[in-house]
């Protein structure tokens, strides 16, 4: 959950190159979105797709993904604690 968090900030962070934020975008609507290639309501095999294609993007894309970035996931998922 750590990586999605930071794959969230990079996308909307001004100095992330448009490319990898288009991208990064993309993978987390489609992981979001109830529309997709296996629908979601398949027991067992409903997010697959999804959390493949966002892996994928965050595994080709995570050198984009700067320690701020994954600091402010720490602290998101730190505070959800409280």
């Amino acid at each position: 959950m750590k990586d999605v968090i930071a794959a969230y900030y990079c996308a909307f962070d001004p100095a992330t190159p448009p490319k990898v934020r288009a991208t990064l975008i993309g993978a987390l609507a489609y992981f979001v979105l109830p529309l997709d290639a296996v629908p979601d309501f398949i027991l067992g095999i409903g997010f697959t797709d999804d959390a493949t294609l966002l892996l994928a993007a965050i595994s080709m894309l995570g050198a984009n993904i700067r320690e701020e970035h994954r600091q402010a996931a720490r602290d998101v998922l730190a505070n959800m604690d409280d």
